[in-house]
């Protein structure tokens, strides 16, 4: 194409591109400058923080609202399951994603409670109170039930601890990803975050005049334009900001995308360095036109490039720092070769999500029982030896066996499970020594506070899928606690 004929370049989408992506810092500054106003400039997108979405049931409870404020902490999303908003806020802050729901309903357990779960932690318990009433802020029923003559109140135990759980159960098996997954990107579920995190990347950078956007639909994503071979250009892309800090998917064999396309070959690429061209680690995949498909790419499948050229003597994909993700529909492969299904003009290619696959499985779905359940009406038990639950279970409505059948409803599920029994809550600060047992003999004391760690840290720990662990507190102080040890010894339920 000789300089008479060239299509006119678009300095102002050239600047917009590079001031969107920060590129030069000085052209954000000069954007704001003479607009009087703030550009399209947002805060980096928090690669740190864990994909997916936390459920807690209960979160409003004893242990419910520690646990909440231990994954904020830890960095993950949490979405919390009230029956109340404005008492819900009230005890667990502005923080986290309220819902209204109730688990002794099941109808109330939609997609606007259920959807894009990662892990549920179920907290949920029947309301106990001294006979005669307790004072506002529960001190009698803080100090534990050897203290006064307990009653239950409200639902019943059997609504409660079996029926509820089972409700919550039942919802999960429907909503959680398949194991050893980790969501990415769900664009099956609209947010301000996923508006802004992505942006067109098109060959207006390098003279071109291919277009293209990204827009997030009701239920997808759709990364759509017009792209031209004019002024030497081929290319159209999109291309998230970098992730601060980058995400870490180190435990996990690769991504997997879940896409409809044109039937043309598009590419990915992942990058692990911040700076704005560097090496990109790419993979090409065919689409089917109109038609979704899922594309699983293993991390070992991944080509380092640099402008459609190899990069040869480069390592593999270091999975542990992936600062962005970027979707291209090219007229090159690599190395100078033609992309065979690239066509001229309109293009259309919906993503419904990207996620990890192939990592371990870490338990999905944390119960809080309680110590003692199989204890009533088990031959050989000394009631007198026993803690009052176990000796009232029948003045509680039946409240351990209940809590049972509820456990075994999540054994029965698939969900891989962490069922944590604690012995008699106190609200300690915590910090001793933690002693794990199984068969449910333990007696003892626990803080709310070590219950609550001990919810958060499971969901890490792929040694504590599938067990049933009683708990109670030793006398010690240990400076730290190696949870995959503790972890470790335990049998699995199956």
């Amino acid at each position: 194409m000789t300089e008479e004929n060239r299509s006119p370049w678009d300095l102002y989408r050239f600047i917009k591109t590079l001031t969107y992506f920060e590129v030069f810092p000085v052209l954000n500054w000069l954007q704001k400058l003479f607009q009087g106003r703030p550009g399209n400039h947002q805060n980096p997108p928090n690669g740190g923080r864990k994909m997916g979405i936390i459920l807690v049931a209960g979160a409003t409870g004893g242990v419910g609202k520690r646990v909440v404020k231990r994954l904020l902490t830890q960095g993950y999303k949490v979405r919390c399951l009230v029956r109340d908003i404005d008492k819900g806020r009230s005890i667990i802050g502005n923080e986290v994603d309220l819902v209204v729901g109730d688990i002794t309903k099941p109808e109330t357990l939609n997609s606007l409670v259920m959807s894009n779960i990662q892990a549920v932690v179920c907290c949920t318990a029947v309301r106990v109170q001294p006979v005669g009433g307790d004072t506002p802020d529960r001190a009698k029923y803080n100090q534990g039930v050897k203290f006064y003559l307990p009653e239950t109140v409200g639902d019943t135990p059997e609504n409660v601890e079996y029926n509820g759980v089972k409700n919550l159960v039942e919802a999960a098996v429907r909503y959680l990803p398949n194991t050893g997954e980790k969501g990415i990107f769900d664009f099956t579920q609209s947010s301000q975050e996923l508006k802004d995190i992505w942006g067109a990347l098109d060959d207006v950078v390098m003279g071109g005049v291919s277009a293209s956007n990204f827009q997030i639909l009701e239920k997808t994503a759709l990364f759509a334009g017009n792209v031209s071979t004019a002024n030497s250009g081929g290319f159209a892309s999109v291309r998230t900001k970098n992730f601060s800090p980058a995400i870490d998917l180190s435990g996990y064999a690769g991504v997997k995308l879940r896409v409809k396309g044109d039937g043309q070959r598009y590419k990915i690429f992942l990058r692990t360095e911040s700076i704005w061209d560097g090496v990109g680690y790419s993979y090409s995949f065919d689409t089917v036109a109109n038609t979704w498909i899922d594309i699983t790419i293993l991390f070992a499948n991944l080509t380092p490039v640099f402008r459609a050229k190899y990069v040869k003597d480069c390592p593999q994909i270091d999975a542990s720092k992936i600062c962005s993700f970027q979707l291209m529909l090219s007229k090159f492969e690599y190395d100078g070769a033609l992309n065979p299904k690239f066509n001229t003009g309109r293009f259309t290619l919906e993503i419904e999500s990207i996620k990890a696959y192939g990592g371990e499985t870490l338990p999905q779905f944390v119960l809080v029982s309680s110590a003692g359940v199989t204890r009533p009406g088990r031959p050989g038990i000394n009631l007198d030896e026993e803690p009052p639950t176990v000796r009232l279970n029948d003045q509680l409505g039946g409240i351990l066996t209940w809590k049972l059948k509820g456990e075994d409803s999540l054994r029965a599920s698939g969900i891989p499970y962490i069922i944590i029994r604690p012995c008699a809550l106190t609200e300690a600060d915590g910090g001793k020594e933690l002693i794990f047992e199984q068969g449910d003999n333990i007696r003892g004391q626990i803080s709310r506070n070590d219950v609550a760690e001990i919810c958060v840290r499971s969901l890490k720990q792929p040694k504590a899928r599938n067990i049933t662990v009683e708990v109670k507190e030793g006398e010690n102080n240990p400076n730290s606690i190696n949870w995959e040890h503790l972890f470790s010894k335990l049998k699995s339920d199956e």
